[in-house]
């Protein structure tokens, strides 16, 4: 977990990596699920795609790690 600064709060993100390799930091706390991507045949997600996040504000992001990793690390896990 990693721990930013940002307007005189103290906020836990956790780090992760987006199918295309970038990192990828998400608040734990706006995650509403945890799910793994079934539309990779069709090619709506990259083949690097091993979870998907949806996000508290309706957002989708796709990473490389499995969803037992990523529920690990938002439950406060260490890598």
């Amino acid at each position: 977990m990693t721990m930013w600064w940002t307007a005189g709060t103290l906020l836990p993100f956790v780090a992760l990596t987006s199918p295309t390799g970038h990192r990828l930091y998400v608040n734990p706390a706006e995650v509403s699920s945890v799910r793994e991507p079934l539309d990779t045949a069709r090619g709506h997600w990259a083949p690097s795609t091993r979870c998907v996040l949806i996000m508290s504000n309706g957002l989708v992001n796709g990473v490389r790690e499995d969803c037992l990793t990523v529920d690990h690390l938002i439950e406060g896990g260490h890598p």
